[in-house]
């Protein structure tokens, strides 16, 4: 299968870094997919950066991706909403900096607290009461509520800690409304990736570490994938998992070695 994939597209939190250290092998695949000209690019659920911060940050753990080669839920949910509200749109926007700039940046959306017409949520890692009630009620006053992922949890290197969709799964439960969820595992960011890559799904190599969301999207928009144990989920939680990825590496360094061996 590696003998014929012609583009990549990583998860970042969990295969590329945990935290704000790199993992082993990035350096050395990176520069493996450059020799073959096999094109790549990061499709992350996390919504709380820009692209341009991304890419500061992998800078810093020495990863040389630039910040146009990096897709987040933020900037999906912001093409779709685009594709289907009108300029001038009130929107209150629960999350930071990577969603509020993709939402808010150029004037499209009106950020609105009181009576807002969507309530797009993504991962808050300052939030609080007070902005849970405000989307609570602007929810049941019958905002459309939108999340920009459903990832529970959030790999660091202290360990999991709470994700957007423990956000969301607040408001859930205060409202009994369920979102519309944009990023992965539903297709879209794949199909939004592939467009930019220039590839195809059946040349697409998918590299994530969740099965609910990476390998789950990868199967929902026919594109094969390869699991590696360096963040979320578990070698044991893929034999009880309806998500089968297609290959299952330790890490990023055994993914190389066995592409190299294809070659």
């Amino acid at each position: 299968m590696l003998s014929s994939i012609r583009a990549v597209l990583f998860d970042m939190d969990g295969v590329l870094y945990r935290g704000k250290t790199a993992l082993l092998g990035v350096t050395e695949l990176l520069a493996f997919l450059d020799q073959h000209a096999i094109a790549y690019g990061c499709i992350t659920n996390n919504a709380t950066m820009t692209p341009q911060q991304y890419e500061q940050k992998l800078t810093a753990m020495e990863i040389a991706i630039p910040a146009q080669r990096v897709l987040t839920s933020a900037l999906v949910t912001n093409y779709y909403l685009r594709a289907n509200y009108p300029r001038g749109t009130t929107v209150f926007a629960i999350g930071m900096r990577g969603l509020r700039d993709a939402l808010f940046g150029d004037g499209y959306f009106v950020p609105d607290k009181q009576s807002p017409q969507l309530v797009v949520q993504g991962a808050d890692f300052e939030i609080n009461y007070e902005t849970l009630k405000r989307g609570c009620l602007a929810i049941r006053a019958g905002a459309r509520f939108i999340a920009t992922n459903p990832d529970r949890t959030f790999p660091t290197e202290e360990g999991l800690t709470p994700g957007a969709g423990a956000i969301t799964a607040a408001l859930q439960a205060a409202t009994d409304v369920e979102p519309l969820v944009i990023g992965k595992p539903q297709p879209t960011m794949f199909q939004v990736a592939i467009e930019l890559l220039n590839s195809t799904p059946e040349t697409t190599l998918v590299v994530g570490d969740r099965l609910d969301t990476d390998i789950a999207g990868a199967r929902n928009a026919g594109l094969p994938s390869a699991l590696v144990l360096t963040g979320v989920s578990t070698r044991d939680e893929v034999a009880q998992s309806s998500h089968q990825p297609d290959l299952i590496y330790d890490g990023l360094a055994e993914l190389l070695d066995a592409w190299r061996t294809a070659l």
